[in-house]
């Protein structure tokens, strides 16, 4: 490309061919072969750095005793995909209110982890996943966060988005319009007070709501209402669709819980969650990186 730029300049001012033994040059007077020796290490560095962090992935599957290592993500798209009510769980007037989704249209074979409540606060789980670097998002209630936000605080500062799941998860259909609206937006600003941004993201307790609820969520500033396709438990997988099985896209739930409440801790869940996606194929994405 080089030489041709060199020909056609050359013949655009009427001077004559360039010398065919003076090497070809490129910015800052790089010739074309020191240009293709430096892409070539780029691309040899960029291998080594994935391959160490690979590694270093692999050891800490082994650590934290998952069966196999994750697999590793694909980078977000730049062009975030459409996202739009899924089929049947539209309320009236929908088109002007917050799409409900249960998978995020992607050709990537990816999964989102999610994590509802606040109920457990399991500081191995916070290292487990920061070593992993397994992805997640998680949505809160406050009558269970309040006991102690600096746990939350802490799995924020390792860039996990804290979302709303309304102050008392109440069911949300049970409700009146101010009621819903209330328990909304006044967790949109306990989140902002507490931990310094506004969520955009709500996912109604339970996964159930009317037109007041995606209206109530609206004016609170809620862009989206992300529910889920499958559902993670220490000892088992639950999904929504009846072929029982992960497709790519698909939102996980799961719930901060522990041996109270599960015959296993929060690690046991990911360990048995990671098998699952990892056997099938796929790996866990952001879910933010996707809307």
């Amino acid at each position: 490309m080089a030489a041709a730029a060199l020909l056609v300049a050359a013949l655009g001012t009427g001077c004559g061919a360039a010398d065919p033994a003076a090497p070809v040059k490129g910015k800052a007077g790089q010739s074309a072969a020191e240009a293709g020796s430096g892409a070539a290490g780029a691309l040899a560095n960029s291998a080594e750095k994935l391959k160490a962090a690979q590694a270093a992935r692999a050891a800490m599957a082994k650590k934290w005793g998952l069966a196999k290592t994750p697999l590793m993500a694909p980078a977000g798209p730049k062009a975030k995909p459409e996202i739009t009510t899924r089929e049947g769980f539209e309320v009236e007037g929908q088109d002007e209110l917050p799409p409900v989704f249960t998978t995020v249209p992607t050709e990537d074979k990816v999964v989102f982890l999610t994590v509802d409540d606040g109920a457990e606060k399991d500081p191995e789980f916070i290292r487990m996943m920061q070593e992993l670097k397994i992805p997640y998002t998680a949505f809160l209630s406050d009558y269970l966060v309040r006991d102690n936000y600096p746990y939350f605080k802490e799995m924020q500062a390792a860039g996990v988005t804290l979302n709303n799941h309304t102050l008392n998860h109440r069911y949300m259909p049970g409700l009146n319009y101010e009621q819903q609206r209330e328990e909304i937006c006044g967790q949109q600003d306990t989140i902002q007070k507490q931990f310094g941004e506004r969520p955009r993201l709500f996912r109604p307790p339970y996964g159930n709501y009317n037109q007041d609820t995606l209206r109530a969520a609206k004016s609170c500033g809620i862009k989206a209402v992300p529910l889920w396709n499958a559902e993670a438990f220490p000892n088992r997988m639950d999904y929504r669709e009846w072929d029982r099985d992960l497709h790519p896209g698909d939102i996980i739930l799961t719930h901060f819980r522990g041996r109270e409440d599960w015959k296993g801790t929060m690690p046991d869940m990911i360990r048995h969650v990671m098998k699952t996606v990892t056997d099938k194929g796929y790996a866990v994405a952001r879910l933010e990186d996707y809307l």
